[in-house]
């Protein structure tokens, strides 16, 4: 079974295309500034890559782009556009319209009335949606939403304080994300160290970021909420935050809600803290110069990693390991020893000199540490191909 799995932006297209007879990956390409006058665009199958600039009207059109990619009599990897079985998003919110499901009108229509809670993923994914089940209605498209994995969360550690008419019939909740990333954390640690019946705490970070309390691989916990743009700092959003600051911002601002809600989901973070960059490689490199606002931004973010760290050793009643994945879990040795430091009564200790030369899936914790510490990279797409397999099959 060939399965294209597509991530969306506003003005991009990203993909991979595997065949799930043997979770092999296929190809992988991309284009950019879809709706310019000129595209990027870029396709690489097996050792050969291929680039070119050309416009690219919309994201239906990316989609033909990539099946000619796909099925070119060359390089192509499948010997015709109809070998494609069905193709995959990793979609974010549709509120009660949770799991893994056939894109249909209901669920786009969901997502559309939900795009407040999640402004930069929903409407690009629901308008590229409609464009493609309206140009490719022979193609199963699958939404894998993100907050599928998070279904199992006890209620305890989902309801909010709030009045229960407002969970039981609006659906205000801790939602929790990054679904995809950590169910494959999960998988991938349970098979590293021969066991299914781990406690895992999963810290997934990079432009978005979440972590994520596992017991046996099900979620018990996730630091995102009712949106993504809670828990932990981000690149540009605010993570966790008072609303009732929004009254006296409005105030002295004279902002009114709709635009200091922007400022929160686009100009704060790391971003807004240091006032330089929401990326850590830039921020790092600028407090190592003595950029105060810089240090003071990884602190904070490193403070709240560690916070959640602890809160989910609650969760868990301890762990029996604590990975780092995306492009921060992966690359900064800083964020993973400021984030571990202060830990070790909890049986938290980092080897320093594995944590310096950590590079790929590789264990990162001392030889007397009681929780192993690994880096391991995600693959959230593999995920999504196999749950689209799933749906396209019957068996889900």
């Amino acid at each position: 079974m060939h399965i294209l799995v597509a991530n969306l932006g506003s003005t991009s297209f990203k993909y991979r295309l595997f065949d799930l007879n043997d979770e092999r990956q296929l190809a992988r390409g991309g284009i950019d500034r879809i709706g310019q006058p000129m595209s990027q665009c870029f396709v690489e199958i097996g050792g050969h890559r291929s680039d070119e600039s050309r416009p690219v009207p919309d994201h239906a059109a990316a989609v033909r782009m990539c099946l000619e990619q796909l099925s070119h009599p060359e390089h192509g990897c499948l010997k015709s556009a109809s070998e494609l079985d069905g193709i995959g998003f990793k979609a974010v919110f549709a509120g009660k319209l949770s799991g893994i499901r056939l894109v249909n009108d209901e669920l786009l229509t969901a997502m559309e009335n939900l795009s407040d809670i999640a402004p930069a993923h929903n409407p690009p994914y629901a308008r590229a949606m409609r464009q493609l089940k309206e140009a490719f209605p022979e193609i199963p498209l699958v939404a894998a939403l993100e907050t599928a994995f998070h279904d199992t969360i006890p209620a305890e550690n989902r309801a909010y304080a709030i009045p229960w008419q407002w969970r039981d019939e609006l659906g205000v909740q801790r939602w929790g994300f990054h679904g995809a990333s950590h169910r494959y954390i999960g998988q991938r640690t349970a098979k590293l160290l021969g066991r299914d019946d781990l406690r895992v705490i999963s810290c997934h970070l990079g432009g978005s970021n979440s972590l994520c309390a596992m017991l046996g691989g099900v979620s018990q916990a996730n630091s995102l909420g009712m949106s993504p743009q809670s828990g932990l700092p981000h690149n540009n959003r605010v993570g966790d935050f008072d609303p009732f600051a929004l009254p006296v911002l409005m105030r002295a601002t004279g902002k009114p809600l709709d635009v200091l809600l922007d400022d929160l989901a686009s100009k704060s973070g790391l971003l807004g803290m240091s006032g330089l960059s929401g990326d850590v490689r830039d921020l790092e490199q600028a407090a190592a110069t003595g950029n105060e606002r810089a240090d003071l931004a990884l602190k904070v973010f490193t403070q709240s990693i560690k916070q959640y760290l602890g809160a989910y050793l609650a969760v868990l009643g301890g762990a029996d390991a604590i990975v780092f994945t995306g492009g921060i879990g992966e690359n900064s040795t800083r964020v993973r020893h400021d984030s571990c430091s202060g830990l070790e009564f909890a049986g938290v200790k980092l080897d320093p000199t594995l944590n310096t030369t950590a590079k790929g899936e590789v264990r990162l914790s001392a030889a007397d540490s009681k929780v192993q510490i690994w880096t391991i990279p995600t693959n959230e797409e593999i995920v999504v191909a196999r749950q689209t397999a799933s749906v396209i099959s019957g068996k889900s």
